[in-house]
């Protein structure tokens, strides 16, 4: 049932997919075409083999990989890749990298696009007035797009898919009017004109190199898998159909506006504007600048759910996240805000103009599209599909994102480097912070929870003990009900001895699925110790305290357990006992012998996490009902420790 919801298609469907998910490749004839041309003469023969290129590009990248194959692959109706990650990580340990590497490049990716799409549409004011200093408007723009993400998106989200709706009918209505004037630009719907383009020369040199502004016109096409849950499969397929010809006849428009001037310089002039009538001018920047923002803003939000999902998988640290609204998928990362403001406006300032920044635009996102490829094919293994398919599966878009990451690996020192740099440092992050969890799971000492049981009992009936808390509640990592870390028993028994009426065990497991919510209770001794296992998706909030105070009173009104006051005049009134948090929190010990690589990583990790919210705020606990307990983190014991007495 929930697959057949999601190929629906619905009108108001149609026009969220519009505002949401086409931003990045929507707003892409602002540069493609003037990228494809570059500083030489314009000649016929560019002209005609980039849009062949552009044509062939939009059919076999994005409409046939993205739209056709890969929305398949949803995770109970979510996308992304690591909504894809998340299906096949249990087959093999190796997909670990590919999903590291193209989440880091997406994110990177993301400093890139608001710059490049806001100073192409802020550009075309140069037309009206050629001494204007765009940057400081560049920088105002999305300043002022960055301080509105902790008001959330909500409101304006409803107005992205009718000015989307416009900015696309207005790209197709201009390309129309300019094809009609040359009707022969259609020649290059034909394969020859981008095979003669890659194969002979370009301004003196091999025309293969094109591919890498040619692959600007697919940049956004991660953005329409990633989306897969706020718009469903139905409406992206259907809406791709209008925006692709809206987008085909833009660029075919622009083609034909390029041929009446063969041979003359574009001097900085975009073909998107000369489109356009003088009088109608300052109308088609404002839709473009606001076409501009909607696709920024995209990017932004995709970023926010992104890191949302890696912090769930361990990829990423436990930073604090913010639910501006109840909608569904609204979300606000406060530390990601700030990162990609931070690296959108140094990228302004270092390019200063769009043309610049088209050199680090694209190499990062060839990355994540081979990383999408290589999980798309374990995929489709994994569903039992044909090998020979899988195998031209692999073959067609290795051999295609190859030749366009080859290609754009031209752009590295022309400012390629900015985007891979930033790549390379999220892509450390997430490694440290991956294989710091391997260690410390690996490594963490578990012990039987029936061992227990009765020297629990004793500390809870030994009064000479002053009582800690009515309710004592554990956050545990043992996710066997019949195991406890030897940490929380030595912070039981030994750190100060804790007694309370009932023990409660608590520990969650993050689910393959996006949006599971589940609960096990385990009774192991009544009204003495109850351990409580979450099983919540990846995209789920991390609202213990909510949770757990549901799970106590389900367990109330079946007559499980018994929540009030062992205090005998509290007891008298009924009233409720207290409950009291323990959350044990992990430092390095001194006490250590590392490997060189293990130091390093564990050293980093510690580093980092001092940066990051404490585990109480992680959990969403009650800060006046807990308690951090720093415990030390003894990964491997210095052993034969020769010690000699003196008398």
């Amino acid at each position: 049932m929930e697959h057949k919801s999601m190929d629906k298609a619905t009108a108001a469907g149609l026009l969220v997919a519009m505002g949401i998910i086409y931003g990045d490749i929507g707003t892409s004839p602002l540069y493609v075409m003037q990228s494809i041309i570059g500083t030489v003469p314009i000649d016929e023969r560019t002209v005609l083999g980039g849009l062949s290129c552009i044509f062939w590009t939009l059919t076999l990248q994005t409409t046939f990989k993205y739209v056709i194959l890969i929305l398949r692959a949803d995770n109970r109706g979510e996308g992304g890749i690591l909504a894809l990650f998340a299906l096949v990580r249990r087959h093999a340990k190796w997909l670990t990298f590919p999903a590291v590497i193209g989440a880091s490049t997406l994110l990177a990716d993301g400093v890139i696009t608001p710059p490049i799409s806001v100073a192409s549409a802020i550009e075309g004011l140069l037309k009206i007035y050629p001494d204007l200093q765009t940057v400081p408007i560049v920088l105002a723009i999305i300043t002022g797009l960055f301080m509105f993400q902790i008001f959330g998106t909500k409101v304006v989200g409803r107005a992205f898919g009718p000015i989307m709706l416009i900015w696309f009918s207005m790209l197709a209505f201009f390309g129309i009017i300019w094809i009609a004037q040359d009707w022969t630009v259609l020649k290059a719907l034909s394969p020859y004109y981008a095979y003669d383009l890659l194969t002979n020369s370009h301004g003196g040199e091999s025309g293969f190199w094109l591919l890498g502004a040619v692959f600007l016109c697919t940049t956004g096409a991660e953005a329409l898998y990633s989306d897969l849950g706020h718009c469903g499969r139905g409406n992206i397929r259907i809406s791709w159909i209008f925006v692709k010809i809206a987008l085909l006849l833009q660029y075919f428009g622009q083609g034909a506006w390029l041929i009446s001037q063969n041979g003359q310089l574009l001097n900085g002039r975009k073909p998107i504007f000369e489109l356009m009538p003088e009088w109608f001018l300052i109308w088609g920047i404002a839709i473009a600048t606001a076409a501009a923002v909607i696709a920024s803003q995209a990017l932004i939000s995709g970023s926010f759910t992104l890191v949302s999902e890696a912090i769930r998988l361990n990829f990423w640290p436990k930073v604090r996240l913010h639910y501006p609204s109840d909608q569904k998928g609204q979300l606000y990362v406060p530390s990601m805000n700030i990162f990609l403001w931070l690296g959108c406006v140094g990228v302004v300032l270092w390019f200063k103009e769009s043309a610049n920044m088209e050199a680090a635009y694209g190499l990062a996102i060839t990355m994540t599209m081979l990383m999408t490829t290589a999980l798309m094919a374990y995929y489709l293994h994994t569903r039992k599909v044909d090998m020979w398919w899988v195998v031209g599966f692999i073959i067609l878009y290795v051999s295609i994102e190859g030749a366009f990451l080859v290609a754009n690996l031209r752009k590295f020192v022309h400012g390629g480097y900015v985007s891979l740099f930033i790549a390379a440092a999220i892509i450390a992050l997430m490694v440290i912070w991956f294989r710091a969890n391997i260690i410390k799971m690996r490594l963490t000492e578990y012990v039987k929870l029936a061992d227990y049981i009765e020297p629990l009992k004793e500390l809870s009936r030994d009064m000479s003990i002053p009582k800690y808390a009515t309710h004592l509640v554990f956050m545990s990592n043992a996710a066997r009900t019949s195991e406890i870390e030897s940490k929380i028993i030595y912070s039981i028994f030994q750190k100060r001895p804790k007694r309370a009426d009932i023990y409660w065990f608590v520990h969650v497991d993050t689910m393959d699925d996006p949006y599971t919510m589940e609960y096990k209770v385990s009774v192991i001794e009544p009204d003495d110790v109850i351990k409580v296992n979450f099983r919540l998706g990846f995209r789920v909030e991390q609202r213990i305290n909510l949770y757990f105070r549901k799970v106590v009173e389900d367990m109330v009104k079946k007559g499980e357990v018994d929540i009030t006051s062992r205090y005998e005049s509290l007891n008298k009134q009924n009233v409720i006992g207290d409950f009291r948090f323990v959350v044990l929190e992990k430092f390095l010990s001194f006490d250590n012998k590392l490997s060189l690589i293990e130091g390093l990583i564990m050293k980093a990790y510690f580093f980092i996490k001092d940066f990051t919210p404490s585990e109480d705020k992680w959990f969403g606990l009650d800060t006046s009902a807990v308690k951090v307990e720093k415990v030390p983190l003894i990964i491997r014991p210095v052993e034969n420790v020769v010690l000699k007495r003196v008398d």
